[in-house]
């Protein structure tokens, strides 16, 4: 494996629990005394490290180590992490973060299509699915197509089973490290032991972040769909090619060339809140199971804590000190007690840091212990109005929504790059451009679970293949899903959420946000202007259009059960604008049934509408 090492190298990491007042009698402070503990409850160094704590020697004492560099690799965190914490590393490679098998399938989909009954992911083993049937998975190293060529040199710099130690990235270790001792700057420690300080690539200090900070979920939530970089108000200014204002470089500087812009930030964040304030560790880390992508694993809702228009948050209370919530709770810095009534999570598990007090939702920020009441919405007139049953609260209260159209990627078998996997260099190199990029107005359309939320190009890929003989065995194709060649738009939630929400005659009258993209109307019909050069009738930032007065989609939306809108529900979407010229606030009593759309034609509205000839 190509610089897996996090701090732990053998010269300088034997202490992952050296914590001074209970190392006494191990020979490692003797070198490395300025080391910080890795916690309170992580005492001594080789219960970490392994090796021989009573030998004086540098080569006698690093004898009988958990390898040579970061125990909590996952080939030996079984000796160092999982000898405490068995629970949590099994969950760990059951989980996506760990298999990655989701976004592979999805790769797969797009560039390839699938290969029934085969489930890849970053390492093979056994695991098992939510309903106890057992499930295989294959290497990706096995995967010898452009998919898997794709992910082993492009996406699994993410992979939590693999170190990135790219000086131009802003890398992590592997295994449990990425999140408890992330890298710092360069990769290099930057804390109080002499002879590992300035060295890397190393984590930041040796002290453990029991609760992960966000710089570390930020270093692999940067790409892709940029949430780590849209819950804090920033987005991508130069990264491939795309300019700013005035065609410079954005105000922020980032990782590997890129710079960022300032957007307004989520609501959350703005209040203090980080990533592991809403998200719970079964979530991270895995609940167990092997779920088949990501959406499977995630179990929070923004009703969990705020309601839906029939029903308020739910609660149960927890009794005993062995009780999940209050074990978790007890880093933070305001813990949980026997007695207290917490909210559970849309899979029905308790959150350990929300709970009821006092009639009230209260959410505590875990490392901070500052209370921020929930508000709750349930009932309310904006979110009882007939017709939005299906609405997802993203679809209406998110401020921005990455959309990245026009993804050209080329895969040149003239050079050679590294394979993350396979830990060697082959034959073929990765790169991309894009057409254009936008955050507002974004798409709506139907997700797998029935609701209607925003949608995001994912991915909207022409390949390009290059031959040895420089030969185009591809050219600007776009791949076959769902049985012929098409773009794909995927449900999507940009972590980029604000109070007020788009209004009524915004989304009602801009055909941009059913999936028209750009467009102007003329003559009854909606027209799409920024097309697909490979096809001058489809839109390139959307995926419906009119024929014959009739709205056909040309692009799928990804996930079992999603679609876009269809004619009628685009055209009774449009409707509504009849209403609103009148009617523009959401408590008006014409919006608590359904709408008549031929109300216009009565003698009430004849006689106002002449009225104002």
């Amino acid at each position: 494996m190509r610089g897996p090492f996090v701090f732990f190298l053998a010269l300088s990491g034997l202490l992952a629990g050296c914590g001074r007042a209970s190392n006494r009698g191990e020979g490692c402070i003797n070198c490395h005394g300025g080391l910080e503990a890795a916690s309170r409850s992580h005492s001594g160094c080789v219960s970490c490290h392994g090796g021989d704590a009573a030998a004086a020697a540098k080569v006698a004492a690093h004898r009988g180590m958990h390898g040579s560099g970061n125990p909590s690799s996952p080939d030996r965190w079984q000796l160092a992490c999982g000898s405490c914490h068995r629970d949590q590393v099994d969950r760990m490679t059951s989980s996506q973060m760990f298999t990655n098998a989701g976004m592979i399938g999805q790769i797969q989909a797009t560039w390839e299509g699938e290969r029934p009954g085969i489930v890849f992911g970053a390492q093979d083993g056994r695991r098992y699915r939510p309903d106890g049937s057992e499930i295989a998975i294959a290497s990706v190293a096995g995967l010898d197509n452009l998919s898997g060529e794709l992910y082993r040199k492009f996406c699994s710099r993410c992979h939590l089973a693999m170190a990135d130690d790219d000086p131009a990235a802003p890398g992590h270790p592997a295994g449990c490290a990425a999140c408890h001792f992330p890298y710092g700057e360069g990769a290099t420690y930057q804390a109080g032991d002499k002879t590992v300080r300035g060295q890397g690539p190393h984590s930041a200090t040796h002290a453990l972040q029991g609760l992960p900070p966000m710089e570390a979920c930020g270093r692999c939530h940067h790409r892709s769909g940029r949430t780590a970089l849209t819950y804090q108000g920033l987005m991508d200014g130069n990264n491939a090619l795309v300019p700013t204002r005035r065609g410079l470089a954005g105000p922020v500087k980032g990782s590997e060339e890129r710079s960022f812009t300032h957007i307004a930030a989520d609501v959350h964040f703005e209040a203090g809140m980080e990533c592991i304030d809403c998200h719970t560790s079964r979530e991270t880390m895995g609940d167990g199971y092997a779920h088949a992508d990501m959406e499977g694993q995630l179990e929070i809702r923004c009703e969990d804590c705020h309601g839906d228009a029939k029903r308020a948050p739910r609660f149960v209370e927890v009794t005993r000190e062995s009780d999940a919530p209050v074990r978790e709770s007890r880093p933070y810095a305001h813990p949980v007690s026997p007695g207290t009534r917490m909210a559970l999570t849309g899979k029905g598990r308790p959150y350990s840091n929300v709970f009821e007090s006092k009639g009230q939702v209260v959410l505590a920020i875990k490392r901070t212990g500052k209370l921020l009441r929930s508000p709750v919405i349930t009932g309310t007139p904006a979110h009882t109005i007939a017709g939005h049953e299906r609405m997802e609260c993203s679809a209406c209260h998110s401020r921005a929504v990455p959309q990245c159209f026009g993804c050209h990627t080329s895969y040149d078998k003239r050079a050679s790059s590294w394979d993350v996997i396979k830990d060697e260099d082959t034959p073929g190199e990765f790169s991309e451009t894009e057409d254009t990029r936008t955050l507002y107005p974004f798409p709506l359309a139907v997700n797998g679970r029935g609701g209607i939320s925003p949608v995001t190009p994912g991915c909207q890929t022409f390949v390009t293949v290059i031959e040895a003989d420089s030969r185009r065995s591809k050219d600007e194709a776009v791949a076959r899903y769902r049985g012929k060649p098409q773009l794909r738009f995927a449900p999507f939630y940009s972590h980029n959420t604000g109070r007020r929400a788009v209004g009524c005659a915004e989304c009602h009258g801009d055909p941009a946000f059913l999936g028209f993209g750009q467009h102007v109307v003329e003559r009854g019909a909606i027209r799409s202007t920024l097309l697909c050069e490979r096809n001058p009738n489809k839109a390139l930032d959307g995926f419906l259009s009119m024929e014959a007065g009739r709205v056909v989609s040309h692009a799928a939306i990804s996930r079992v059960g999603a679609r876009p809108l269809k004619h009628e529900e685009v055209f009774g979407v449009l409707a509504v604008n009849l209403c609103l010229v009148c009617h523009e606030k959401a408590d008006d009593p014409i919006y608590r049934t359904r709408l008549d759309h031929g109300a216009l034609d009565d003698a009430l509205h004849r006689r106002l509408l002449a009225a104002r000839r």
